[in-house]
């Protein structure tokens, strides 16, 4: 499955103002970075992938509609799945600032040379 493109635009659009953003296809779908670090994404297996907190992660999914991001059967802290249907409206601008303040507050990653 493609990451829904149309998600990928309404996410763009919110984070039009914030510094520091770049896009990268990753995982089957398209993450948003922010200084280096992934905030949120457009799954490939649909829906949202965010970054947050990990102290914040089982709070988070126990009073919404976020579940852990399961990587190799295991559940990662500070990754939330959110289903499409969940960020058809406002919801949206919630999960991708979350993600967003996150991922700024982390150390810038350094860019690495690409190699040819």
């Amino acid at each position: 499955m493609a990451y829904d493109t149309a998600l990928a635009d309404r996410i763009r659009d919110l984070l039009v103002d914030e510094k520091n953003v770049t896009e990268k296809k990753m995982f089957g779908g398209l993450a948003f970075l922010v200084k280096g670090n992934m905030a949120v994404a457009a799954s490939g297996q649909g829906g949202l992938l965010v970054r947050v907190d990990p102290e914040q992660s089982d709070a988070l999914v126990a009073k919404g509609p976020a579940k852990p991001m399961v990587m190799r059967g295991r559940a990662m802290a500070g990754w939330l799945r959110v289903d499409a249907d969940a960020v058809e409206g406002r919801a949206l601008k919630t999960w991708v600032s979350r993600g967003a303040s996150y991922a700024g507050s982390l150390p810038a990653k350094k860019t690495v040379a690409k190699r040819r």
